[in-house]
């Protein structure tokens, strides 16, 4: 059961989104516009390649592809990965198209996203430099449709390497100081991104065929300058870039992005597809689990755990339940008077979390329609929400996915791991006016922390449920760190590989719980 109950299905996703810059995010650089503007004329054409490694195994091919005309600029990523998730490899690609002005600002996107579940699709068009028309589409449902309103002209995470090194010639210790809107609070935010390293990467510049291995092979090697930039907060591009602002080296999740001739790319990992068996020692899920260095059996009602490795800036760590005290972060019991809800539903306050959102269809007819009958005519907040936990946690088949994840679709599919189960869940909730939303992070499980998803109602205070592990209210052995979807989510690459975790006290239930 433990490889059900990783959110690591959307975060890899989301690892190659924000780092190839797929991830659909809006950027405010208002201080560089003059000096982007200069850098976009030397802007040259041109195409380069990576292969997707997994230590010295390639598991991917991906391209990034410029283009120029007189009056725009057209950047086209492409990734495709058979990534070795739950036991088995599973296969995403992914398809980006951004138009740009010559100075920089967008004009359009298209995405494109493959998965086990269904396709999305997501457009964008921007009018003037006041609003955004954004449209996502689930397999073949209709379009969620969006205005989203704009202080000024946007740019999008795949052009911070340009920013920088286009700019002026990248010096270790230069900080840039962006501005970068956050989808979850619709308002900019500022992220650092440090120039950390200068180095030489020796790289091929063509390939060369050997019939004996029946493999290509680099030749022609090249020296180039490049630059380590990183985010402090995450948000931006975090890799080694060259003096054109193109990506030569990136790392997440324990698989790397590295730049070579297109046939040793591609050809050399199309051979290979589908021939690697996935380990345990390859296995996304439990490569990034945290093993604890206590053993927890049954439910934990308190925690203390000591958060080391990595800068907690920017986290959700403190509210409810959570206190974070310098590096150590407590989770109370929960307090039964918090379970009290002061209003009756529909609620008339929180609306922020009582709507519709893309992926997440509240209004849709038949999760309105699911959700009436499971709680029938209970207006209480508390019985009404133990009612969808329970009836999502039976209804819904632990199962390892592969994707983003539809409310809609999940109500088809009945079947899913965390993400599908909070998805369903926070949609049917706030279909009958339950204030509802996302929250992720860590949970324990059999000696280890893993990747986990898990929805958060309005009672008298914001409440964490897990449908997933059939707990209400979820026990203290979940660590939140964000709120809010993939968006937010992506916050936790982080933390994967760095986020080291000692138990330090521990309070429950000596009896078995389910989880």
């Amino acid at each position: 059961m433990i490889r059900r109950r990783a959110v690591i299905g959307v975060l890899v996703i989301a690892a190659w989104l924000a780092g190839l810059g797929l991830l659909v995010r809006r950027e405010y650089f208002q201080p560089e516009l003059d000096r982007l503007s200069e850098a976009a004329l030397r802007i040259n054409p041109g195409a380069v390649f990576y292969g997707v490694m997994q230590g010295n195994q390639q598991i991917g091919f991906a391209s990034s592809t410029i283009d120029t005309a007189e009056s725009t600029i057209t950047v086209s990523d492409y990734f495709v990965a058979d990534l070795p998730v739950g036991g088995k490899a599973r296969r995403a690609t992914a398809r980006t198209n951004v138009t740009l002005s010559r100075a920089l600002r967008v004009r359009d996107f298209d995405l494109a996203l493959e998965t086990e579940g269904p396709p999305i699709r997501a457009t964008g068009r921007v009018d003037g430099d006041s609003t955004l028309v954004l449209a996502i589409t689930s397999g073949n449902a209709k379009p969620d449709t969006q205005r989203v309103a704009l202080s000024g002209p946007i740019l999008l995470p795949t052009l911070v390497p340009i920013a920088v090194a286009l700019g002026e010639r990248p010096k270790v210790g230069k900080r840039y100081v962006l501005p970068i809107f956050d989808p979850a609070s619709m308002s900019p935010k500022n992220v650092g991104i440090d120039v950390r390293a200068e180095s030489l990467f020796v790289l091929d510049d063509s390939s060369a065929y050997d019939s004996t291995t029946g493999r290509w092979h680099g030749v022609l090697p090249d020296t180039i300058r490049a630059w380590q930039v990183s985010s402090e907060t995450g948000g931006g591009f975090s890799g080694w870039i060259d003096e054109q602002g193109r990506i030569v080296e990136t790392t997440q999740l324990g698989l790397d992005l590295r730049r070579l001739p297109y046939e040793v790319a591609f050809e050399n990992w199309r051979s290979d597809a589908g021939k690697l068996a996935v380990t345990s020692g390859r296995d996304i899920l439990e490569t990034t689990a945290i093993a604890a260095n206590e053993r927890m059996d049954g439910r934990v009602d308190s925690l203390a755990v000591r958060l080391t490795g990595v800068d907690l800036t920017g986290f959700d760590l403190n509210g409810q339940r959570q206190r974070l005290s310098h590096d150590t972060l407590l989770i109370a019991p929960v307090n039964a008077r918090t379970l009290a809800a002061v209003y009756r539903l529909p609620s008339m306050t929180m609306r922020a979390f009582t709507q519709s959102e893309p992926l997440l269809q509240s209004d849709d007819p038949r999760i309105k329609a699911l959700a009436r009958t499971i709680v029938g005519n209970e207006r209480d907040p508390h019985i009404v929400a133990e009612k969808l936990n329970q009836w999502v946690h039976d209804s819904i088949a632990a199962r390892i996915t592969f994707g983003v994840p539809s409310a809609v679709q999940v109500l088809r599919t009945r079947a899913g791991d965390c993400n599908e189960h909070t998805q369903l869940y926070v949609a049917l909730a706030r279909s009958l006016g339950l204030p509802a939303r996302i929250a992720a992070g860590l949970a324990y499980v059999d000696g280890k922390f893993y990747y986990h998803a898990w929805p958060e109602v309005l009672l008298r205070d914001w409440v964490a449920v897990d449908p997933t592990f059939g707990q209400f209210p979820a026990d203290a052995a979940h660590l939140r760190f964000v709120i809010g979807g993939l968006t937010r989510q992506t916050e936790l690459l982080r933390l994967m590989g760095s986020l080291h975790i000692d138990v330090l006290n521990e309070r429950g239930d000596s009896s078995p719980a389910a989880r």
